[in-house]
């Protein structure tokens, strides 16, 4: 007999217009926007990541290049990443050059400066494209300017590291900058003192030195790791990890494919291997690859691409032997260093730099 009320209930079924009337939930594998939707355990990842900075609390950086020459161009890098988080940034670095560009011995002093764009005070200075120094070469820093279209900065390493702690203050209120970031490329401003491929630690030990005396607030920073082929990439990531354990890490940064761009436009102006060599790794590039006219090799990898952001104190405490060194040291002891240390440049190996781990005066130190 029929039913007058239609035909026999059916059994639900999933995508009938009915289904969901009747308690049939729809199948996630077949439901792609409830799929997307759906919440996985573990890591939940968002479609922005905000990458925190070491200077994101501040409004203007002063980014420095402490080892000399192309060191600029990874101050550049720093600079910016300061820009690019809405901060001023401006860039620098210090009066010494390498041999190939100022034969003379040591860092140039302020008074030797010709045509710079303004004399802040007695260690520091703005640099025009056209500023030079004895017998007419210019600066990486004067390079840099023409690039940037804008006057950089020159620290005279020479008053050592308290007198150079005062007049980076001062410069940097004068600039409009409350972070100072000190960036050494390749990573021999943390070095012990007697690894077999350093040559120039002492600059960069000094600027380090520094910011234990700076009012100001400072960040250390290490730009292609092993890119100078001095420190192997594995001895800077071994001090890098005794800075990590005394607290001192403050974050890594890459450099975007804008980044890049940037930084490629100064390598073509700027005289620089190290630099460069940063710049082969953010491309991807990998092996060994020789600089210094064959002297030395770097290995390329991605770490070489990679800013690695410290804090300067408790660096020196730990892995930074040479900066510890001279934290303390009299203008008079570095005299006679700036010299030397310049001449162990030419240099392959120079055994005796293990002096750095000590607390002798710089004199000894540097062989």
């Amino acid at each position: 007999m029929s039913l007058l009320a239609g035909d026999l209930p059916r059994p639900p079924v999933r995508g009938d217009p009915g289904a969901l009337r009747r308690g049939v939930r729809p199948r996630v594998r077949r439901d792609r926007r409830h799929r997307r939707e759906q919440r996985r355990p573990g890591v939940r990842l968002t479609r922005r990541v905000r990458l925190t900075r070491p200077f994101d609390a501040h409004t203007g950086v002063l980014a420095l290049g402490i080892g000399g020459g192309g060191d600029v161009v990874g101050a550049l890098h720093t600079a910016l990443i300061a820009r690019e988080a809405g901060l001023t940034a401006r860039v620098g670095g210090v009066t010494w050059e390498r041999r190939p560009v100022d034969p003379i011995p040591g860092p140039r002093r302020i008074e030797e400066l010709t045509e710079p764009a303004a004399i802040l005070n007695d260690a520091v200075a703005l640099a025009s494209p056209q500023t030079g120094g004895p017998g007419g070469f210019r600066f990486a820093e004067s390079h840099m300017a023409g690039v940037l279209r804008e006057e950089t900065v020159l620290v005279d390493p020479h008053p050592g590291p308290r007198a150079l702690a005062a007049a980076l203050d001062d410069a940097a209120a004068q600039l409009g900058c409350d972070h100072i970031v000190l960036v050494d490329v390749g990573g021999d401003v943390l070095g012990h003192g007697h690894e077999a491929g350093l040559a120039s630690p002492l600059c960069d030990a000094v600027l380090l030195a520094a910011a234990a005396h700076a009012k100001t607030p400072c960040t250390g920073a290490v730009f292609g790791v092993g890119c100078d082929g001095e420190l192997t990439p594995e001895e800077v990531a071994e001090r890098l990890a005794e800075v990590w354990r005394a607290g001192g890490s403050r974050g890594v940064h890459g450099i975007t494919p804008a980044q890049l761009e940037q930084l490629e436009a100064a390598v073509a102006v700027v005289p620089t291997e190290a630099s460069a060599m940063a710049l082969r790794c953010a491309r991807g590039e990998y092996g060994a690859h020789p600089i210094r006219d064959g002297r030395r090799e770097v290995p390329l990898s991605p770490i070489g691409g990679l800013s690695f952001f410290f804090d300067p104190v408790a660096a020196i405490s730990s892995a930074a032997r040479c900066a510890a060194a001279v934290v303390d040291c009299h203008p008079a002891h570095l005299a006679g260093s700036w010299i030397m240390i310049h001449e162990c440049g030419k240099q392959s190996r120079r055994p005796g730099l293990a002096a750095c781990s000590t607390t002798e005066p710089i004199e000894y130190a540097m062989p």
